[in-house]
């Protein structure tokens, strides 16, 4: 071999090593480049999880606030403005109607009323029984959901019981909110708001309820009765008897609180209440509960 020909041999190996070499270092410098966009565009995904876990958390906490001021919303709070509205009740130049029903609840007539007082979009007023609560707490709880006011009518309806003394009224009180409580999952609940069984004014037991009212204001509980009736608890038992009830006083007032019953026998009541609802309607009364007075 000559000492062209190796000198060529010598130059064509040492070029294939550089073509090596500089392949080698094209290679090296694309695995950096691939692996920072790698890194590029994972941090971009990890900042996107970040943020998107940030979102979550603040609509999480959006919808834990929401859900304590929905909460806190249907815990009545006794202030000065409702003592003036429930003393002042019946002075309204508005129309408006409050449907209450005591004794309850019962499965036979509380929850067809319910469902009537759902379909026509009007929350009511219930003044609950102790110990009909503890009977039918899921009737109680999905009253409390729907946005009807649970007051309490005591909790035995036993008037002896009852009646004993002015401290025995607000046992009974306290007994009736202790179940209303544990029936609804709120142990805050307080309705501020009793309603005497047989009514406050005169009877046997006058006295005692006068003093009771007394006992009852002092801890914070206000009392009301009624301005109408359906006489549902005395022997009417269609809705023309009914509505024949109602034009006996609702004419008198622009401000009503109807009573009524949801007991067990109390059947017609639930049967006429669509009548009843569009007696008022027919006259201009816009429905509400007490949630409007007591706040």
């Amino acid at each position: 071999m000559d000492l062209i020909s190796i000198k060529r041999k010598y130059r064509n190996k040492r070029n294939t090593i550089i073509s090596i070499f500089l392949l080698i270092i094209l290679l090296v410098l694309l695995i950096i480049v691939r692996e920072k966009c790698l890194n590029i565009r994972y941090e971009k995904i990890y900042l996107s999880y970040i943020k998107l876990i940030e979102q979550a958390k603040i609509q999480e906490q959006k919808i834990v606030e929401q859900k304590e001021s929905e909460r806190l919303a249907k815990l009545p709070q006794l202030t000065e403005v409702g003592k003036n509205n429930l003393a002042n009740i019946y002075k309204t130049e508005s129309k408006k109607v409050f449907l209450t029903f005591d004794d309850g609840p019962s499965k036979k007539v509380t929850t067809p009323i319910l469902d009537i007082l759902k379909q026509e979009n009007i929350k009511a007023t219930f003044f609950l029984l102790g110990s009909r609560v503890e009977l039918y707490p899921e009737i109680v709880k999905r009253q409390y959901e729907e946005g009807h006011y649970l007051a309490s009518h005591g909790y035995s309806h036993k008037y002896s019981q009852i009646y004993a003394s002015p401290q025995s009224v607000l046992d009974e009180y306290n007994n009736s909110i202790t179940a209303i409580r544990n029936a609804i999952g709120e142990q805050e609940y307080n309705p501020h708001l009793f309603r005497f069984p047989g009514g406050y004014t005169g009877g046997k037991y006058a006295l005692i309820k006068e003093q009771a009212s007394i006992i009852l204001e002092q801890n914070g509980i206000l009392n009301i009765d009624w301005n109408a009736i359906t006489a549902d608890s005395v022997g009417a038992e269609t809705a023309e008897q009914f509505i024949a009830e109602l034009d006996k006083t609702v004419p008198k007032f622009n401000s009503v609180v109807v009573l009524m019953h949801d007991a067990g026998n109390k059947s017609a009541t639930a049967e006429a209440l669509p009548e009843i609802i569009k007696y008022f309607r027919e006259r201009g009364f816009e429905f509400e509960n007490f949630y409007s007075i007591i706040k």
